[in-house]
């Protein structure tokens, strides 16, 4: 064999170990995007539960307030499915910004019914209601930790699946870029 043949099969090598690196690194980052979204999806949960609690113990106590504890309700159901259409693919753009509407629909409902019972001192006297007042804000802190940590591991993959010479791959092996919340 030539140097020239040598040259050509060390280049080829070359190149296909560097587009194997780089199909593991892309697929590594979107691995830690899956990982951050099971954490922030159990803090979906955990609010989910809490919530369906709190409702419980206040919507018997004040039926005039029947429609923000309907849009809370309504809220949560959206961003239950949301939550659950986007546990397949956490990397993927259309469910992960589906979730980001309805998360902050459901947000505003919460905060809604969080300022209704600060005006009801009576209620908030009451030991369980305030305990799951107590715990829901604390959920809600855990919520906005993971979803930093979900959002940092997007930005790191997008970084990454910009860079060139892996973007140029990148449309080869199917990546595309992902949404952050």
């Amino acid at each position: 064999m030539t140097a020239w043949q040598w040259f050509g099969i060390a280049a080829a090598a070359l190149l296909f170990f560097w587009g194997v690196g780089a199909y593991n690194r892309l697929m590594s980052l979107r691995n830690v995007i899956g990982e951050a979204f099971v954490q922030l999806d159990a803090h979906l949960k955990d609010r989910s539960e809490v919530c369906d609690k709190l409702l419980a113990a206040v919507a018997p106590r004040l039926p005039s307030e029947q429609a923000t504890f309907d849009a809370l309700t309504s809220a949560q159901a959206e961003s239950q499915s949301a939550a659950t259409a986007s546990r397949a693919k956490p990397w993927a753009p259309d469910p992960v910004g589906t979730l980001a509407v309805a998360s902050a629909l459901h947000a505003a409902a919460l905060t809604r019914l969080l300022s209704l019972l600060d005006h009801q001192a009576e209620l908030r006297s009451e030991t369980e209601i305030d305990g799951l007042v107590s715990e829901l804000k604390l959920i809600e802190r855990q919520r906005a930790f993971a979803r930093q940590v979900f959002n940092q591991a997007v930005s790191q993959y997008n970084e990454a699946l910009h860079q060139f010479p892996t973007r140029v791959l990148a449309n080869l092996y199917g990546f595309g870029e992902a949404r952050s919340l």
